[in-house]
């Protein structure tokens, strides 16, 4: 019978947060030097084709970070931090076996430090990377210095969101708020009181969008769920950092094309392991996404509707990450436990591939990491339903109380689904 994890699991540590916990490694001294493997069992996205990337990607930078030489009289007492790292994926990983990261010290250096790391199943690789390490301080006295600025409006709405107290997305490791889809047009219908005076009240319907999706980009600002300890040290933080990047990330490329994604299993989180956070999505009343359109052909409340018409729209086929790259631009001022921006956009999409870049603010505005990736991307066939948008993480809307609205049968889709609604709230059903 397949097992997880090579040794039993241990129970989770309450001294760290819960990201900590996920990402915890065992080192195989027994099995030869610079070998670890996972703690626990790692996520698998339904529908997805194996493990969450992010979790591989994480493990590895921690399993690389671990092979560094501490500050000591030996080295000058040098700090080395990961200044940039390039992943494959080559086959998807099994959540049902093991995973064992097999480093190598390629370079040490004064200035620079390089390690590869190879995550393996079943004695193939499923995944590499090269990281490279960078001594603080040896950049020099005088710098030439810019960056990609903050966008103000991206923190205000992250403010209110947060004065109004409303309830945060995830419920795996890290907490999310999801500001959409940028330089998309929208027409808003009053569904409530009278007046748009809260998101609440408002449901979403498109106007034409922006012809150019390479000018599109999606936000969303995340943060690990509890404190990073103080023993997983700044290296807990750039993993936590790692395993968030590859959240979102993907599917920019059918966002910004408005793509309409499509699971045949139901809305599942990332484990969490910690028995404080549920792994399955809290709940509770949520607030239509700032940037979304609703699903629903009738949107309202009982006495307010609004119909939309049908739409025919295409979907995903298939979507596969290939390659992830990160470079972390201030490894020192990121702090995972915070709020960080994540703000995506796709320059380019052909020959079934797509490219996505992202950037990642710390909450104080200062830009902390960079990430690309590419992906295997390919469209399907068009379908006409009441149940349409550019975006693929939800139905939704304002609903009369107590209504049921059912999916129209769906080919790939193992059934058909019924989801039950209250007024003003919506539902996730599809899963990003």
């Amino acid at each position: 019978m397949p097992r997880p994890t090579l040794i039993r699991s241990p129970a989770v540590d309450p001294s760290k947060s819960p990201i900590e916990n996920v990402l915890e490694l065992t080192e195989l001294y027994e099995f030869g030097p610079d070998i670890f493997t996972n703690t626990r069992e790692l996520w698998h996205p339904p529908g997805a084709r194996g493990i969450y990337g992010g979790a591989v990607i994480a493990q590895a930078l921690a399993a690389a970070q671990r092979t560094v030489p501490p500050p000591s009289p030996a080295n000058g007492n040098a700090i080395f931090l990961v200044h940039s790292m390039h992943c494959y994926f080559v086959l998807a990983g099994d959540s049902t076996i093991p995973i064992l990261y097999h480093v190598e010290r390629v370079r040490e250096g004064k200035s620079f430090m390089t390690r590869t790391v190879q995550a393996r199943q079943r004695g193939k690789c499923i995944f590499t990377t090269t990281c490279s390490f960078m001594r603080e301080g040896s950049g020099g006295e005088k710098v030439v210095e810019h960056e990609w600025r903050l966008p103000e409006d991206a923190v205000e709405v992250l403010e209110a969101r947060l004065k109004d107290k409303t309830p945060l997305e995830g419920a795996g490791p890290f907490a999310m708020v999801r500001l959409g889809v940028i330089n998309r047009g929208f027409q808003t219908f009053c569904t409530g009181n009278g007046h748009n005076d809260s998101l609440s009240n408002t449901a979403f319907a498109p106007l034409a969008s922006s012809p150019d999706p390479h000018m599109k980009k999606t936000r969303q600002w995340t943060r690990a769920y509890g404190t990073i300890s103080a023993s997983g040290g700044q290296q807990a933080h750039l993993s936590a950092l790692a395993y968030m990047s590859d959240n979102w990330f993907i599917g920019t490329v059918s966002r910004v094309h408005g793509l309409l994604r499509t699971s045949p299993n139901p809305v599942s989180a990332p484990p969490s392991s910690s028995p404080s956070f549920s792994t399955t999505k809290p709940p509770g009343p949520v607030r239509l996404e700032e940037g979304s359109l609703s699903k629903a052909g009738t949107v309202g409340a009982a006495n307010s509707a609004v119909t939309i018409p049908p739409k025919t729209q295409p979907t995903v086929g298939m979507m596969v990450s290939l390659d992830h790259s990160i470079y972390f631009h201030r490894p020192r001022e990121v702090i995972a436990d915070d709020w960080l921006l994540a703000e995506n956009q796709s320059p380019w999409t052909g020959e079934g591939r797509g490219l996505v870049m992202q950037r990642i603010w710390g909450r104080g505005g200062r830009l902390l990491a960079t990430c690309v990736q590419e992906v295997i991307f390919k469209s399907t066939t068009f379908f006409t339903s009441p149940f349409f948008s550019s975006k693929s993480t939800f139905w939704g809307g304002a609903v009369s109380r107590g209504t049921a609205v059912k999916m129209p049968r769906i080919t790939g889709m193992k059934e058909e689904r019924e989801i039950s609604t209250q007024a003003n709230l919506c539902g996730t059903f599809f899963r990003d």
